[in-house]
């Protein structure tokens, strides 16, 4: 049994009322290294035409219920375990933050051990903490003849705080979906989803009314994660919850290593499907060209 303390989110030091997940919580959720077990692709794209659009968050910390802060996030497995698999497939990464700040880790849950993930981040460091900024990368707007063959929004709680109430995040999936080019999210990266939403009126019609998705489940947020200290506090909102008002059909209940398909939507459940979604979107991606 780990000692109540032990159990106790760890205050930050940078910000009031903030905190990092508990040591408890940590020793059960973090490993040194990943399940990646390579990423060869012999059939690489090598043209110059097609990239894919990762949007992060640059936002440290998210507001909960009671008003506790989570130093949370994007999840480092969660979005460099996909990209080396994205990037060996022949597929350059643009990185962009809405506000163009630098892509926010939780650093606390990077594989120390794990090389594959500790080159790619090195590959794309300058990128992460100088990405561009994504009203200027949407400019007047993309077009059939718009590069991006895929749209990539990891997850971590921290992707709450900005990307669901995007404009233009919003914007970006409804061209997506409307010109066939690939979504691909992980865990809470979902919650990006309801951006399709903002500006529409009331009653108005979800694009990914009916699709099917797998996402963390908000049984974990409502229990385990406070419990052991994960989280500070009650969520300020949950995601599969929000998504399923949105006529968006959830098929997991718990955290498996999960990846779905559904037509040009890719999604996996949790930083265990960051390896099982990398190849589902290399191999997805690669046979779109």
């Amino acid at each position: 049994m780990a000692a109540k303390s032990d159990r106790a989110p760890v205050p930050d030091p940078a910000e009031q009322d903030a905190f990092f997940p508990s040591k408890y919580s940590l020793s059960q959720y973090v490993s040194p290294k990943t399940d990646f077990d390579g990423a060869d692709y012999p059939n690489a794209y090598t043209g110059n035409k097609w990239k894919v659009l990762l949007i992060a968050t640059q936002e440290r910390y998210l507001e909960m219920a009671g008003g506790e802060f989570f130093s949370t996030g994007n999840h480092p497995v969660e979005m460099l375990l996909p990209m080396i698999h994205l990037d060996a497939a022949g597929f350059d990464i643009d990185i962009a933050t809405i506000s163009g700040d630098s892509v926010k880790f939780e650093v606390w849950a990077f594989p120390k051990e794990d090389e594959a993930v500790k080159r790619i981040y090195e590959k794309y460091k300058n990128k992460i903490r100088k990405p561009l900024k994504l009203e200027e990368v949407w400019g007047n707007g993309f077009t059939t003849d718009t590069p991006y063959l895929g749209v990539f929004i990891p997850g971590g709680h921290g992707v709450l705080n900005d990307v669901p109430a995007s404009p233009t995040v919003g914007k970006i999936l409804r061209w997506a979906l409307d010109n066939q080019r690939y979504y691909i999210s992980l865990c809470h990266g979902p919650a990006s989803m309801l951006a399709a939403d903002v500006g529409n009126g009331p009653g108005s019609k979800s694009i990914f009314d009916n699709y099917e998705i797998v996402v963390f489940p908000d049984s974990l947020d409502t229990g385990a994660n406070i419990e052991m200290g994960y989280i500070p506090g009650k969520m300020p909102w949950l995601v599969a919850d929000r998504l399923r008002e949105r006529g968006v059909k959830v098929l997991n209940s718990d955290i498996t290593g999960k990846v779905h398909r559904d037509r040009c939507v890719l999604t996996g459940d949790s930083p265990l499907a960051s390896n099982n979604l990398g190849k589902l979107a290399a191999t997805t991606l690669l046979n779109a060209v």
